[in-house]
């Protein structure tokens, strides 16, 4: 499938006049597969997992090369410019030919090793709401690892063998980059800037960390995609945030998009799935693998003075400090296409992370496609998928893959290479529909669209788990309200939405809300038995940015989101709306006894079913 284009021809005039010849895929968008055919005769396609292997064959085919880019700002005190570690792997034709290629690029803190320990150096999640928290030792340094010629092989097998180099730098104040660790500070959104501002040649590259010769990138066309997971899929978007030139595409995946809703909900503390005790002084101790002789000024000026000054594990409030660290906040500037991909049943780095920073791109029209899947953290978006993406933004090939499909989401029980194509997620056909707790929640109550009546208390204990709340036929710690058992199947796309009266009988209470599939199995491979979920403080009820202390048993009304998803719940399942104080998995764990009620005649849930009350009608007979 050769390319024709006179664009790409000329762009690939050095290669096939010289040591091979590279195509890419056919404007048509049909099977996707680039080839580069090397001088000793070695193919690298995209037959198969054989083809991936051969590339290790290739590695006379690349060339590898360090170096320093020098950014502009000085985040360690040592009266310097930070200079961020680079590598870079590239066809060899780009020396020999004078084959100029596009850049794929990652960025990350961990490539040179992290923090070990464990949650003893955490903040202990058992604390008493409103309560200054009690003292936390700060995680041992972290043993820098040895240099080596790359700090990651990531991307090198898929992209290089398709005539795309690839480069890595280590975040500032990591491994062997200059500076300062911040978790969020504007350092983190110019480090990986000035290395796209080095590729298009508007910055200095030199030899050394300090001094050394100056290197450039005469290789490059300028054309930069950055990718990523996790957090480093947030700083693509850190980066695109800046509005560099040469940026043209991101592929977050998984990406953290802001620290508050990483690390705080809707006024309370809520700790990511799997991490009870973190925040974002413990993610700094984790990073911090930089130069051990500023390690000690990083720690005051930046850790203590800054994020443990700022963190307020107190009331769990939203402040400006916490809002700078929201990238959905800084997208005026994107320019960058937007690959987007993420697990719904991510609770790390939730799916809402994903999905705020998407909707603003759609606002401001820039091309963007969302992949989901039904699993956990991390998953990159199938490999066509994804080549067919950097090729059209950074190879100009006109592929089709922006007029495709808006998303594409695995469904339950498909392979994740396999996912199914829709025009939009939320699905375009997704209407709100409104249900109401009824009956005993104490029990199991109703959940329809009949409006229940009367005030129903349920009594906070952090030690009894989501699950056992969720299976027992009574409990006295959960208010629990299940629909109709559906006789077909119901498909949720978007965000639900609830609305809550309560009142505590003391000044602070955690409030968690799961919308769950029963019956509850603990065994469920193919659909999980947590739908959504959303937390919030009822002190909060008026203002995330203030907590008002709860008078006892006076009412307060609130509504919030809960995790976006998209999920077909099957035949014979019920949903179920459970209502709880401390969440184990997630919030803060005060002593077991405070009392939240409910009216449930103020209460419901708007959940987005494709195809609306029809839909529901169907699938609940009615």
């Amino acid at each position: 499938m050769t390319i024709t284009t006179a664009t790409t021809l000329l762009l690939f005039t050095p290669l096939l006049q010289g040591a091979g010849t590279l195509e890419a895929p056919t404007p048509d968008g049909a099977a996707q597969q680039a080839r580069w055919t090397a001088p000793d005769g070695i193919v690298l396609d995209d037959a198969g997992a054989a083809a991936e292997q051969r590339t290790m064959r290739g590695k006379r085919n690349q060339i590898v090369e360090t170096l320093w880019v020098e950014t502009e700002f000085d985040s360690d005190g040592d009266g310097r410019l930070d200079r961020m570690h680079v590598d870079v792997t590239r066809p060899r034709a780009t020396e020999t030919d004078g084959l100029k290629v596009a850049a794929v690029y990652e960025t990350s803190p961990y490539f040179w090793g992290f923090a070990g320990g464990g949650m003893e150096y955490f903040w202990d999640a058992r604390q008493e709401l409103g309560a200054d928290p009690p003292e936390r030792t700060p995680a041992p340094e972290v043993e820098r690892q040895s240099m080596r010629d790359r700090a990651s092989s990531s991307l090198v097998r898929t992209f290089v063998p398709r005539g795309f180099a690839v480069v890595h730098s280590a975040s500032p104040g990591t491994g062997y980059s200059q500076g300062c660790p911040t978790v969020g500070g504007s350092n983190e959104a110019l480090a990986p800037k000035a290395v796209v501002d080095w590729l298009n040649g508007r910055a200095k590259g030199y030899t050394a960390a300090v001094g050394g010769e100056p290197v450039v990138a005469d290789w490059c066309t300028g054309k930069v995609g950055m990718m990523g997971t996790s957090y480093n899929g947030t700083l693509p978007i850190a980066a695109a945030s800046t509005g560099v030139e040469g940026l043209e595409t991101i592929v977050p995946v998984a990406p953290n998009t802001s620290y508050y809703h990483y690390y705080r909900s809707n006024g309370l503390v809520r700790h990511p799935g799997g991490y009870m005790g973190e925040d974002i002084d413990v993610l700094y101790d984790f990073i911090n693998s930089g130069d051990p002789e500023r390690r000690g000024w990083c720690n005051e000026n930046v850790r203590d003075a800054v994020l443990v000054a700022n963190l307020d594990r107190k009331t769990g409030d939203m402040s400006e400090w916490w809002a700078a660290r929201d990238y959905s906040k800084q997208l005026g500037n994107v320019k960058a296409s937007v690959l987007m991909a993420h697990g719904f049943n991510d609770w790390n780095v939730m799916p809402g992370h994903s999905f705020r920073v998407r909707e603003v791109v759609k606002s401001m029209g820039l091309p963007t496609t969302c992949y989901y899947h039904q699993g956990g953290h991390g998953g990159d978006p199938p490999k066509e998928l994804l080549v067919r993406w950097m090729t059209r933004f950074l190879y100009g090939v006109e592929n089709g893959v922006e007029d495709g499909p808006r998303a594409y989401i695995v469904r339950e029980g498909d392979k994740r290479s396999e996912p199914t194509a829709y025009p939009e997620f939320p699905h375009p056909d997704a209407e709100t529909v409104t249900l109401r707790p009824s009956g005993d929640g104490l029990a199991v109550g109703a959940l329809g669209e009949a409006a229940g009546t009367g005030v129903q208390t349920l009594v906070d204990d952090a030690s009894v788990t989501r699950a056992d709340m969720a299976k027992a036929a009574k409990s006295e710690h959960r208010l629990l309200f299940a629909g109709p058992m559906l006789e077909a199947p119901l498909h949720l796309s978007g965000v639900s939405r609830v609305r809550l009266k309560v009142a505590a009988d003391a000044p602070a209470v955690n409030l968690s809300v799961y919308l769950v599939s029963l019956p509850w199995t603990d065994e469920r491979a193919v659909w999980p038995d947590i739908v959504t979920a959303g937390w919030a403080d009822p002190q909060n009820a008026k203002s995330l940015y203030e907590s008002t202390p709860l008078v006892p048993g006076e009412f307060v009304e609130l509504e919030f989101d809960l995790q976006p998803d998209d999920q077909v719940i099957q035949v014979g399942e019920q949903l179920g709306l459970m209502i709880f104080a401390s969440d184990p998995a997630h919030t803060l764990l005060p002593e077991a006894g405070t009392k939240l009620s409910v009216d449930l005649s103020a209460t419901s849930i708007d959940l987005p079913v494709v195809g609306g009350k029809n839909a529901w009608k169907a699938a609940t007979g009615g």
